[in-house]
């Protein structure tokens, strides 16, 4: 297992992603329409140094307070239903490290956000379905963050913002979601959303774009893209961690999904 007090050149900070994960296991699957999408998640190892460990923010975790996995050995939770048998088997063995996980609840505790220690935590396939397509090999511990059920960007913001010296510790932060979540809405709605986004996060100051995330809800579309905003998320927390080292993020994915526009971001 990783120790996180091991010497890490504090110059080279990991960087911080946020990722689209698709619907249910369909990316496992090969789904045609998931092609562009699954050709991203296998090949963006080569803009990323090889992490120590990964701690991933999944769009199926929420909370009352902040919980952090700390199970040694997590197991699978297929969150989803009427997919083929096989779906059901897919397996994961990626260590998690209850090291870290205090670390995490740590940090969190010192930024005074109340959390918790959930070792019985498993896998959901925001977490699972990404991680088996960019890191196949399985070796790289990985402990999840859950969202706040408040849903206050805001304090998603802050979650990321208390977390970001792991970046020093060759920590990956990974938020997984969608820019785009909602069944009923338009491609336009969800292009317009997306240029919103996409200038908000790589292109605007940013204190400026803090201000503008807090109160996404006021974009084009916003909800028309997002009736619930659990799969945008992750990205407030991604984007808190991000911002200590005052760099803009680049949009490194953009795909269409069902007709749909949708995007996934890096921070270095």
């Amino acid at each position: 297992m990783p120790e996180l007090n091991s010497t890490h050149d504090t110059n080279e900070l990991m960087p911080v992603i946020y990722v689209p994960h698709g619907a249910g296991p369909m990316p496992l699957m090969g789904e045609p329409g998931h092609k562009d999408l699954i050709g991203f998640l296998k090949n963006i190892h080569t803009e990323l140094k090889t992490p120590k460990a990964i701690l991933i923010i999944s769009g199926h975790w929420e909370g009352k307070v902040a919980m952090v996995s700390s199970s040694p050995a997590p197991k699978m939770f297929y969150d989803y239903g009427g997919f083929p048998p096989e779906t059901y088997e897919y397996q994961y063995p990626a260590p998690g490290n209850p090291a870290i996980s205090q670390e995490v609840a740590d940090l969190l505790k010192s930024h005074h956000i109340d959390c918790v220690l959930d070792d019985k935590r498993g896998y959901d396939h925001g977490v699972f379905v990404p991680l088996m397509l960019m890191y196949p090999n399985a070796d790289i511990p990985v402990v999840q963050l859950s969202l706040l059920n408040s849903l206050d960007p805001a304090k998603h913001i802050a979650l990321g913002e208390a977390i970001t010296s792991l970046r020093q510790k060759g920590v990956l932060i990974v938020g997984s979601g969608m820019t785009f979540h909602e069944r009923d809405a338009t491609f336009d709605h969800s292009v317009q959303f997306d240029h919103w986004l996409t200038e908000t996060l790589t292109s605007t100051p940013i204190e400026q774009a803090k201000e503008k995330l807090t109160n996404w809800a006021s974009a084009p579309a916003a909800r028309n893209c997002h009736r619930r905003e659990d799969h945008l998320l992750p990205l407030h927390v991604c984007f808190g961690a991000a911002i200590s080292n005052n760099q803009p993020a680049e949009r490194i994915y953009s795909g269409s999904l069902f007709g749909w526009r949708h995007s996934g971001f890096l921070w270095r």
